[in-house]
């Protein structure tokens, strides 16, 4: 028991600061903690235990024993213990609820390198910009870049002795004045490399080099008297104030900071992140955490902070948050703002995270309203048919032929009121020949069931038949025959009156036709209709498709493919001269094609 490993190492636990790990049976890591003061700290779990929340005692009760490391400096400890929790991720630490893969901005690290979307990011020395969690704004992003920079899409490896041995032709993106052909030698590597260096102030949302870069550019293309280049450059300028103006502008006194706030609810928080670079808001992100142990807010907040900056690779030299965190980078300077442009741009985060939460909220009344929902339409399906269960699994079955040709039957399987495709079953009809629609049934219902019998899997709660007594009564028979006739509800559904009928029960039943139980009936009967139809129409095309050729003894279907490539039809084949057929497959197959059509 850990509270006894406790009691035997407490005389030599240190008053120093360090990480602990508490560890269950089997050896498994189920929390990591830091503490300024580990003595103090560890002996808060086995104190005072009214005072303890029910999630502590909990993982107090699952662990076996526990480990400490002690450590310089409660720095070091904050270090060790993120480092410990990204590796191992124990179940009573922090749960981050971030299953997304956002958007990032490529530049390859290439000769003349190629700039675009990913969602992957390699390790292979290229640069990366993101993630962007507006795809909107990642795409006017690269809008922005692609008319302001000439810049190749092609994925040619444009090295030095390709490009020279001509290996590449300019293509339509060089004619449009995309690109200026670097494939062809037409643009040089110093050039193109400026204008990417110029895309990545951009990206990192510096945009006044740019401008610079534009302005000298246009006084040099004036100067050498190029004054539709100029021209050119001066629209791409004017082009990017726009686009700067529209940018959500913060402040021109507020530099390069990231934002934090939190929303601290009973088992989730919440925290907004705003990237804010001279003075424009240029990316923004929430993060879903779900607590364990760690209910206190100022953990959550250094969690999420700590999170955030290196997930967008953030250098910047401040942070503005409502309270101090605990930082690894005990350089950064944080700001707890009063009043003034900071104070707002913290008012606009806890906005952003109001929203959030009224959203997650949306969402989880969302889900619980369609589950009523269902659940509405099957109560009143289970009072309507009178059935002692609730009908969660439902099949429906049904055939077609066109006057008894490629007969075959669908099951289709609705649980919980909606279709569950992974379980629709199609049928060939194997043992009846020509149009009796009553012995398809008999013969489909019968491999269903005796297949789920053998199986031991589980038998639906509700049958449907589409169509009349008779379909009805074949199922039926077979129902009795595997003993399942108590065991699960059969009803069949003629299609004239949408009347609803039982096994022994001369006389139909009708439900109200607006009725939500009704609606699911048909939906399960015009689904098994449409798989049916698709599934005949399939058999059909494949039957109309098989060549005759194919039924020659020692002809298979390479040969077939060949003749029919070379001559294009049956009727031509069976015309054309044996010479001419020993030229395309030889003299023995020629023997046998005319043996056969003779």
């Amino acid at each position: 028991m850990v509270t006894e490993d406790y009691q035997k190492l407490a005389p030599k636990i240190p008053h120093q600061p360090g990480v602990y790990k508490f560890i269950d049976k089997s050896d498994t890591i189920i929390y990591v903690g830091k503490a300024k003061n580990l003595k103090k700290r560890l002996s808060s779990y086995f104190g005072a235990k009214k005072h303890q929340a029910f999630k502590t005692r909990t993982m107090v009760k699952n662990a076996d024993h526990f480990e400490y490391i002690v450590v310089d400096t409660e720095h070091d400890a904050l270090l060790l213990e993120n480092t410990l929790i990204k590796r191992l991720q124990p179940r009573y630490n922090v749960n981050l609820k971030d299953g997304k893969s956002y958007t990032y901005i490529c530049v390859k690290k290439e000769r003349f390198p190629r700039v675009f979307f990913t969602r992957k990011v390699i390790r292979d020395g290229s640069i990366y910009f993101g993630p962007y969690t507006s795809k909107f704004k990642a795409k006017q992003l690269m809008e922005v870049v692609r008319k302001l920079f000439q810049l190749r899409t092609c994925s040619f490896n444009l090295s030095e002795s390709n490009i020279a041995a001509g290996k590449f032709k300019v293509c339509l993106e060089y004619h449009i004045k995309n690109c200026k052909g670097p494939c062809e030698g037409r643009e040089t590597e110093e050039s193109y490399n400026s204008k990417i260096d110029q895309l990545k102030n951009i990206l990192k949302g510096q945009v006044k080099p740019v401008k610079d870069y534009l302005k000298e550019q246009m006084a040099a293309q004036v100067e050498a008297l190029q004054f539709e280049a100029a021209q050119m450059t001066k629209e791409r300028l004017s082009y990017l104030e726009e686009y700067h103006s529209k940018s959500s502008v913060v402040s021109h006194t507020v530099k390069d900071l990231d934002v934090f706030s939190i929303l601290n609810q009973e088992d989730y928080a919440y925290i907004n992140y705003l990237k804010i670079i001279n003075g424009a808001l240029i990316n923004s992100d929430t993060v879903e955490l779900k607590k364990n142990l760690n209910d206190n807010q100022k953990d959550l907040m250094s969690f999420g902070v700590q999170f955030l900056r290196d997930k967008f690779n953030s250098i910047a030299p401040e942070i503005v948050s409502p309270f101090r965190v605990d930082l690894l980078d005990e350089t950064v300077v944080q700001t707890i703002p009063q009043r003034g442009e900071k104070k707002k741009l913290l008012e606009l985060a806890q906005k952003n995270l109001t929203y959030f939460a009224l959203q997650k909220k949306r969402e989880i009344l969302n889900k619980k309203n369609k589950q009523t929902s269902a659940e509405r339409i099957l109560k009143t399906l289970q009072s309507d048919l009178q059935m002692e269960k609730l009908p969660f699994h439902i099949e429906c079955f049904d055939n077609s032929n066109i006057q008894g040709t490629h007969p075959v039957a669908s099951c289709v399987v609705f649980k919980n009121a909606k279709p569950s495709k992974k379980d629709y079953r199609k049928y060939n009809i194997k043992t009846v020949v020509g149009p009796d629609d009553f012995a398809s049934m008999e013969e489909v219902v019968s491999r269903r069931y005796k297949r789920l019998l053998t199986d031991e899997e589980p038998l639906p709660d509700l049958v449907i038949i589409d169509g009349g007594k008779g379909q009805l009564s074949s199922a039926h028979r077979i129902f009795r025959d595997l003993g399942i006739e108590n065991k699960v509800t059969l009803i069949g559904i003629a299609k004239r009156l949408e009347e609803i009928y039982f096994p022994t029960d001369p006389i139909p039943i009708y439900i109200n036709k607006k009725s939500e139980s009704l609606k699911l009936i048909q939906h399960a009967r015009n689904e098994a209709h449409r798989f049916a139809i698709n599934f005949h129409r399939d058999q059909r095309s494949k039957n109309f498709t098989r060549s005759e050729l194919l039924d020659i003894p020692g002809i298979g279907a390479k040969t077939v493919e060949k003749l029919l490539k070379a001559f294009g039809s049956v009727k031509k084949i069976k015309e054309t001269s044996e010479n001419e057929l020993i030229d395309v497959v030889g003299k023995s197959v020629t023997q046998k094609i005319k043996t056969y059509f003779s």
